[in-house]
């Protein structure tokens, strides 16, 4: 709100320059300084444009525009929150006349000769009104930018605790954590070569790596093992998804939503043959196809104890020969395009935000 009220805007139109130069020198006198006037209708709107006042004081019956016609036009320039008052002077007393202005946006009529006392009170009252509706609004624009910053830093801090929690399932494997980024980068950027909207992409990235937790319930004499499992200890492996789902489950976030079909999907393979509940083709959801897809790359690509680990090229030729019956097709397609334009090992190491990756 402005320091006083003699410090406001006043914008004066009337086509006659005895009125314009009688409240001018008025409203100097009463100390107001930051005036602008016309005797020509044709330029008020440009002057409210330029001048953008706090009040407008408005003769009706003039020639090339009249004051109705300025109202229109002043209203098509402000906002749905804007206030700005319209205070008519006219010398047309009839009825008609002021249910008109007033409902053509006029804020307050008064008719000539006027009153000049009664001018300087009805212009106060309506600065006054002006001036604590913008207090208001500028209360409300603080408001929401508080709530917008506590909003963000509660995400924020779910998105990071997500993220401790992945690598905390990880914490337990063979891997050093770097798994389940380098999983959500590089599912995130299939998404996005696949065409999948920006939010399902920005979805993948934070829910992916969530996708092997479940292993926190596997026995570690199986999960830390270095040679290859046994056929009952494999069983006891693939109850990591199940395991998993259960973690995620009763969300009401999409983000945990998305983690949760991922932990459970993710070892679902096209052909129908795949765990913990047969699946085939696009009965798994997309987030687990693509979530499949990312993880059997990484895998291959990185050394175990139990492997050594595989080149790009052969990892994708891999990926290849599985279309169709690990992988679905169009997946596949997505990612041998990606792999044509980029180091895939290298994307899937980045620290990127998904919005940069979905631009890959």
């Amino acid at each position: 709100m402005r320091g006083s009220l003699s410090s406001s805007r006043l914008l004066i139109v009337d086509d006659e320059w005895a009125n314009v130069h009688l409240l001018e020198r008025f409203f100097r006198e009463q100390g107001f300084t930051n005036l602008q006037t016309t005797t020509d209708s044709r330029e008020a709107l440009p002057l409210f444009r330029q001048f953008r006042p706090d009040i407008v004081l408005l003769d009706l019956l003039m020639p090339y525009v009249d004051g109705f016609s300025i109202m229109v036009q002043i209203g098509r320039e402000l906002m749905a929150d804007d206030y700005v008052p319209i205070l008519v002077l006219t010398a047309d007393i009839t009825n008609v006349t002021k249910q008109r202005a007033l409902s053509s946006g006029a804020k307050d009529f008064l008719t000539k000769p006027v009153d000049l006392t009664e001018v300087l009170l009805r212009v106060r009252n309506l600065l006054q009104t002006r001036f604590l509706h913008l207090e208001v609004r500028q209360h409300s624009e603080e408001l929401e930018q508080k709530v917008w910053e506590r909003t963000r830093e509660l995400e924020e801090t779910k998105l990071e605790v997500l993220e401790r929690l992945a690598i905390a399932g990880e914490y337990r494997d063979h891997d050093t954590g770097e798994h389940t980024r380098r999983v959500g980068n590089l599912a995130a950027a299939i998404a996005a070569s696949a065409n999948a909207p920006p939010g399902v992409v920005r979805l993948i990235h934070r829910a992916a790596p969530l996708h092997d937790i479940g292993k926190i319930g596997i026995p570690d004499h199986i999960l830390r093992k270095a040679g290859q499992l046994r056929p009952d200890e494999r069983e006891i492996m693939k109850t990591h998804t199940t395991i998993g789902g259960k973690i995620l489950s009763g969300g009401r976030h999409a983000l945990l939503q998305t983690a949760k079909s991922i932990a459970l999907t993710h070892h679902e393979r096209w052909d129908g043959t795949g765990y913990p509940a047969g699946l085939a083709a696009t009965d798994i959801p997309f987030e687990g196809r693509v979530v499949a897809l990312a993880d059997t790359f990484d895998a291959l690509t990185q050394e175990r104890p139990y492997k050594q680990a595989w080149s790009a090229d052969d990892a994708i030729h891999e990926i290849l020969s599985q279309s169709g019956t690990q992988f679905d097709p169009d997946l596949v397609r997505a990612f041998m395009q990606l792999s044509g334009n980029t180091d895939l090992i290298a994307l899937s190491r980045m620290v990127e935000s998904p919005t940069s990756m979905a631009l890959l």
